[in-house]
């Protein structure tokens, strides 16, 4: 990866996005897009779209997504004492908060707090194998009363975990939030990728950074329905299963740097799902495959059905740990699936006929 992709990448990762708060990182993703797209715009929602014209008027859309906000938490209730509870902005895995230290993003900035616990010495037998429940857990910013909180913090105000993105070995990485934010980034790079090549393209393509995805696919509802799309391809993220806990037997079997996983069922078109294999044979991409039997749960889903239908593909970058602060994937990985969304894209013709039979 380039140091420009890679200085997008950390500084898109760095940004807050909890679904339904995703501006800042948006508004990353339109300024880098802007540099190369035909035209770049963001609907009332707040996706943002970036386009790539191709030189054959007599041909139709393409949308690649990928959704730009993250899991988070919002502030609920201020105790008289000054202690902030919360709720979560999509699937927080509540085990693993106590103790975290957060950023509660307010009108007033960044204010720094700590989700408090209790101290092992204080804690009975049964405390200890008892799993919180979110309303239990409370956020200390120091505050000595709500009303001193109140001058700092808003109900509805939206939380993120204090962590960053950081190296590991063989070109690891880790951070918060690489669902999907990786998706949005890896659809910038390829918008770049064809941008460079526009005039082989017999296709218009448009690159969203869906909002809303964590809350019920909401942003790709939207856009797919803007765009009018004969073929969809979603980006996100897919279970990596090389390490400890997981039964392959019933997730499948995927591994970090094994390149892009390429989804298989019901919710994908066979041809395009024929087309991502072949373009990755073709242009010696190592990939891997996953049978989903039903909906996704990604914004391929909702792209399917979108209108009249949509010949749908997905495409996922695989990834330990999910939803957790330490999701943990790939660099070549990274680079792989811009390469496959490339050449993949670039094989679409424009008499090409996506029904079954």
């Amino acid at each position: 990866m380039n140091k420009s992709a890679m200085s997008f990448f950390e500084n898109l990762i760095a940004l807050p996005s909890p679904s339904g708060f995703e501006e800042n990182a948006s508004k990353l993703f339109k300024k880098y897009t802007e540099k190369f797209c035909d035209e770049v715009f963001v609907d009332t929602m707040g996706n943002v779209y970036g386009e790539i014209k191709s030189p054959n008027k007599n041909t139709y859309n393409v949308m690649i997504s990928g959704h730009i906000d993250e899991i988070g938490l919002m502030v609920k209730y201020i105790s008289e004492k000054g202690f902030i509870y919360f709720s979560s902005i999509g699937g927080i895995d509540v085990r693993l908060l106590p103790g975290f230290r957060v950023w509660i993003h307010s009108e007033k900035g960044k204010i720094k707090g700590v989700i408090g616990q209790k101290p092992i010495h204080l804690l009975e037998a049964n405390e200890r194998e008892k799993v919180s429940k979110i309303h239990e857990l409370f956020i200390d910013i120091g505050a000595k009363s709500k009303k001193e909180a109140l001058q700092y913090v808003n109900i509805g105000d939206p939380i993120t975990l204090d962590c960053g993105l950081e190296r590991l070995l063989n070109g690891y990485l880790i951070g918060r939030g690489f669902d999907d934010r990786m998706g949005a980034f890896c659809v910038a790079e390829t918008l770049r990728a064809l941008a460079e090549v526009k005039d082989d393209l017999d296709v218009n393509v448009f690159g969203v950074a869906s909002v809303q995805e964590e809350i019920g696919l909401r942003g790709a509802t939207v856009s797919a329905y803007n765009i009018n799309p004969k073929v969809g391809i979603a980006v996100d993220v897919g279970f990596a299963t090389d390490f400890p806990s997981v039964d392959e037997k019933i997730v499948g079997e995927s591994k970090l740097e094994g390149g892009p996983i390429i989804t298989r069922g019901p919710n994908i078109n066979p041809h395009i799902y024929d087309i991502l294999v072949k373009s990755a044979k073709n242009n010696k991409i190592p990939y891997q495959i996953e049978g989903h039997p039903r909906g996704t749960g990604t914004d391929a889903n909702v792209m399917q059905l979108t209108r009249g239908g949509v010949a749908t593909g997905l495409v996922s970058v695989p990834l330990r740990y999910m939803h957790t602060p330490v999701e943990m994937l790939s660099e070549k990985d990274l680079d792989n699936t811009i390469r496959l969304l490339k050449n993949a894209i670039l094989s679409l013709k424009a008499d090409m006929d996506f029904r079954p039979f």
